[in-house]
């Protein structure tokens, strides 16, 4: 019995190594499993279900499919791919859960998120969470641009967000403490997993464990938990 978990693939046909190494993953390992959870990021960006095969995303939306149909499969949305909609879910086979979702991970109740909510000191990016991400009026006004529009405003926000990457430093867009402890009593677990910062770690926090998992195209970062543990390990390419 194994579950395994994932984030931070940025899947885009610029990075071609890394859908293969994902397609491999989901095709060699991934049907073992008792369940699969993808934390958010899976694509570099998503500017809408009906966009899809224009991003070159349709036979990974296949090869997910084809997994679902055998083992459950869910995803967490990430802050590049916030924008999915039922329609991915009925493509991909995936369910699509709330950021923040407790799940009882043989017997340990455990929270999954992507991560970029404990990023607080990061105050650009929580500015982009509360006037987009969270902002309902704002996804339905994207979503309704011609795609496009749509393509050229993701180009520009992905620019952007690489310019703010080069002026701050790695510690203001890793998550606070506070913000971690917080989560731990909010929701009364012991253990959380999430992606986002890219920093693969396990920390302690008192009598708490934080699995932090990796990009991938550096280090192909898989956690597999079964019933004597969790194990974050490098799959190769």
């Amino acid at each position: 019995m194994k579950t395994y978990f994932i984030s931070d693939l940025h899947l885009t046909p610029e990075q071609p190594h890394v859908i293969t190494a994902f397609t491999k993953f989901m095709s060699e390992s991934a049907p073992s499993a008792d369940r699969i959870y993808i934390l958010g990021d899976l694509f570099e960006f998503w500017i809408g279900d009906d966009a899809s095969s224009l991003l070159g995303a349709q036979p990974i939306l296949d090869l997910m499919k084809s997994v679902s149909e055998h083992t459950p499969c869910y995803f967490i949305p990430g802050n590049r791919d916030f924008l999915v909609r039922d329609q991915f879910s009925q493509d991909s086979g995936f369910e699509v859960l709330k950021d923040e979702t407790v799940i009882d991970l043989y017997g340990t109740p455990t929270l999954l998120l992507h991560g970029d909510s404990m990023c607080t000191d990061d105050v650009k990016h929580q500015e982009f969470r509360d006037t987009m991400m969270t902002n309902k009026e704002f996804c339905d006004h994207f979503l309704s641009l011609p795609i496009q529009a749509r393509i050229e405003q993701a180009k520009q926000a992905r620019s952007e967000s690489h310019e703010h990457k080069s002026e701050v430093s790695m510690e203001i867009m890793d998550v606070t403490l506070s913000s971690v402890d917080e989560l731990f009593k909010r929701y009364n677990v012991t253990q959380m997993i999430h992606g986002h910062t890219h920093r693969q770690k396990v920390h302690q926090h008192n009598n708490n464990t934080r699995y932090v998992l990796g990009d991938w195209g550096t280090t192909n970062s898989v956690l597999t938990a079964t019933n004597e543990g969790l194990i974050i390990e490098n799959h190769p390419i």
